[in-house]
């Protein structure tokens, strides 16, 4: 069972995907959102290609809990994409991500030169990196939820 994370964003929805085990994630790349139908098209695409059958979408929730209009934005999205596909879309609360991203790829990147071309580069992977941490969080619960007590190893 393959699991695509999406990191929804007025610009680009970053993606991730996990392996057939749904135990790792691994940064994709991402989708231009110059439209919502073109970017569904594209994930489409991304779906059948991967043989996707579970999908998460981060949600930009205000870090004092609040819903945003970003939030319902991508609550929206998440639903086309469900009816586009047919597959179930679920939400993942996303509060840290993007900063967990920006903080990660810094740390990789220390004592580079800065050049636009670079810097654009950068603002790529981070969308990558922040639905992978999204899927990485989601995949941790999922497998957690269905481990059962009673399959651990007794002494």
């Amino acid at each position: 069972m393959r699991v695509l994370g999406l990191d929804w964003g007025g610009r680009r929805i970053g993606t991730a995907i996990s392996d057939e085990r749904a135990a790792i994630a691994f940064p994709l790349g991402f989708v231009e959102r110059s439209s919502d139908k073109k970017a569904l098209a594209a994930l489409k695409a991304l779906i059948a290609e991967h043989e996707v059958s579970r999908i998460v979408v981060g949600l930009p929730i205000h870090m004092d809990g609040r819903r945003g209009p970003e939030a319902d934005a991508a609550q929206k999205f998440a639903s086309a994409l469900s009816a586009a596909t047919g597959l179930e879309v679920e939400t993942l609360d996303e509060r840290w991500t993007t900063l967990e991203a920006e903080r990660s790829l810094r740390e990789l990147s220390t004592g580079r030169g800065r050049s636009r071309r670079r810097e654009q580069k950068q603002k790529d992977r981070v969308d990558a990196t922040a639905a992978a941490i999204i899927l990485r969080t989601y995949l941790a619960r999922l497998n957690a939820d269905e481990r059962d007590p009673g399959d651990e190893e007794r002494p």
